[in-house]
């Protein structure tokens, strides 16, 4: 990962327009939409891999490239544009993002070989990264001095309740004529009503220069961030390995198992981990972070191992019992991770820090998943699938110890 810098110096900024009681409420909520529809798109072609698949032959390496491109551009648009909407502001960062991914959307709609679809989904992907952390900063704006905690819970659950969402509706559409149109088209429309609403809203950041400075790839957390992701950041990369591996690769593990499975079930793999993760999420809002992301990482175990007995036997139940495990896994790692990152943050480092956090989420998210679509063509899907599972416990094991030293240590009271 990009080596962190310190702290910029402070500059003079252009004030941002105070924002309403009466209109914060409903601003809230359109943020957390936008950020809940964002990841509703990323996950919408989970579901529709096996009919790329069948009718336009698309091999497990290259449906995990279609997937991974995504990532990756992801990726390289929170280390350039992460930043942005501190000195640009959130609204016209938005905006424009927003008018991206709808146009993505319609070209996705359109691609018919796996070459099309890695260059829309790489155009989906930059529009994402850079309306992600502009997204969750503006609900950190939002924060409600009477709610403290309600923009980190959203930042938490919005994502997964997206991806859950995005692969029920895809999953639904593929009863419908052109179901590999007709999700992507809806998408848009989605998206080009969310920018026009954006552009409605009250600005909620102060604008200050050094827009073109932040476009350099980099990443910059302050010490307090450090010291958390340090702690909880093994675990974090365990979590998001898991949910890329269903995402990717979760429907031809279900066609290894069940052959005669409906094709509809193999996508629900995803759904089912993505589902219980939003679950999770809300049930333990008022957790202790530090031991929330814990119980995550002792999770990771038997939801690896339950998964692979799924390839021994029990079938079905168990690769959807282990999906379940592995989504409370991530729901708990990935809410006491955020609390415990967003717990003192100066406003000035909102978007930056969510942009480092969301790097190391989809990179643990994409190369993970792109070297076992690799692997998966040279050792096949089941040893593949062993190995993976191994090594996420192994990081989760890792991430344990260096919470246990957190619990210990007198310096990291502030993650408790």
């Amino acid at each position: 990962m990009s080596r962190v810098l310190s702290d910029a110096p402070a500059h003079r900024s252009v004030a941002a327009t105070p924002v309403r009681t009466a209109n914060r409420t409903a601003s809230f909520v359109l943020h957390a939409s936008v950020l809940a529809a964002l990841m509703a798109a990323s996950s919408a072609p989970t579901p529709l891999y096996p009919l790329y698949q069948e009718h336009r032959g698309l091999s497990a390496l290259a449906i995990t490239l279609v997937f991974s491109a995504y990532a990756l551009a992801l990726l390289l648009a929170l280390l350039t544009t992460g930043a942005l909407s501190d000195h640009l502001g959130r609204r016209p960062v938005l905006v424009g993002a927003l008018v991206v991914v709808a146009a993505a959307m319609v070209l996705l709609a359109s691609a018919d070989d796996a070459g099309s679809l890695i260059a829309a989904r790489v155009l989906q992907g930059v529009a994402t990264g850079t309306a992600t952390s502009a997204a969750g900063a503006a609900l950190l704006d939002l924060e409600h001095p009477r709610r403290p905690g309600r923009s980190a819970l959203t930042n938490s659950i919005a994502p997964v309740a997206g991806m859950a969402a995005g692969v029920l509706a895809a999953t639904l559409v593929r009863f419908a004529p052109a179901p590999t149109v007709t999700v992507y088209l809806l998408l848009a429309a989605l998206f080009v009503v969310q920018a026009i609403a954006v552009a409605f809203t009250a600005e909620t950041a102060s604008r200050r220069p050094g827009a073109l400075r932040s476009l350099h790839p980099k990443l910059r957390v302050p010490l307090t961030v450090r010291r958390a992701l340090s702690a909880v950041g093994a675990g974090v990369v365990a979590v998001w390995a898991l949910g890329g591996f269903s995402s990717s690769l979760g429907p031809a593990l279900v066609r290894l198992v069940a052959p005669d499975a409906p094709q509809a079930a193999r996508g629900m793999v995803f759904f089912a981990l993505s589902a219980a993760a939003a679950l999770t999420v809300w049930t333990l809002r008022r957790a202790a972070p530090l031991a929330t992301a814990i119980g995550g990482c002792l999770a990771v175990l038997p939801a690896a191992s339950l998964t692979l007995s799924g390839l021994h036997g029990p079938g079905l139940p168990a690769i959807y019992g282990g999906a379940v495990l592995a989504g409370i896994a991530f729901g708990a790692v990935s809410q006491g991770a955020l609390r415990m990152i967003l717990a003192s943050l100066d406003a000035r480092d909102r978007a930056a820090t969510l942009a480092a956090y969301y790097v190391l989420s989809y990179l643990a998210m994409s190369l993970p998943a792109v070297v076992a679509g690799a692997a998966t063509q040279r050792y096949g899907l089941g040893t593949t699938a062993h190995a993976y599972g191994i090594a996420a416990a192994l990081l989760a094991a890792t991430a344990l110890a260096a919470l246990a030293a957190a619990r210990r240590g007198p310096s990291h009271d502030h993650l408790r």
